[in-house]
């Protein structure tokens, strides 16, 4: 496993997440193809989707470094051992929970719990967290970067996530997000490859 200043280098060089909810062990792969195809390299697998931690290990097998493998909605310590296990290099959480930030680092994982005020960001940020995740991005807006990054820490990376589309995209950007992660707009189950393919180049352009 490559030690985490390598891992977060390559999520700040390939910002754009892709967040694959729902997906299937046997159709992670021709999904990861399409993506990897358009030029990402950053791919989340929520612990909520079918078999998660098959499909970590499958997409690890078939990329290794070539591609950071996250794990997403991770909620307690235990399963982030088991990211671990499975080949995920990035760990990332909805809230703020003390003990995955640190069972991550442990593991030598990058980690990104989901904050919703600057309060939960501090805090994070103090348990160890490398990376923060405004969530629901959507909700909180642009003027929360802009805000969030006057008083935080000088380089820490604000993602945005949740509600992020082709439409807000840039505007994140432009207000401060360091990258993002895409969800629906991106990627459904069952979502035909060439509409996968067409929503990861636009979003790609719009970025």
């Amino acid at each position: 496993m490559s030690e985490t200043p390598d891992t977060l280098a390559m999520l700040l060089q390939h910002p754009l997440v892709a967040i694959l909810r729902g997906v299937a062990p046997d159709e992670v792969l021709a999904v990861a193809d399409v993506l990897v195809g358009c030029g990402w390299r950053s791919i989340e697998i929520p612990l909520n989707s079918p078999e998660p931690f098959v499909s970590i290990e499958r997409l690890a097998a078939r990329y290794g470094d070539e591609v950071l493998i996250g794990a997403g909605t991770v909620l307690n310590a235990a399963d982030t051992r088991r990211c671990a296990d499975a080949g995920a290099r990035l760990v990332l959480a909805p809230n703020r929970d003390a003990e995955v930030i640190r069972a991550a680092r442990a593991a030598g994982l990058v980690v990104m719990p989901g904050v919703a005020t600057p309060s939960e960001a501090f805090e994070a940020l103090a348990a160890g967290a490398q990376a923060l995740k405004l969530f629901p991005a959507d909700v909180l807006g642009t003027a929360s970067f802009k805000g969030w990054k006057a008083v935080l820490p000088a380089g820490v990376p604000l993602f945005a996530v949740g509600g992020v589309d082709a439409g807000n995209l840039r505007a994140f950007r432009e207000a401060g997000a360091a990258g993002a992660g895409l969800g629906s707009s991106l990627f459904v189950p069952g979502r035909a490859r060439d509409d996968l393919r067409s929503r990861a180049r636009a979003l790609a352009a719009a970025w």
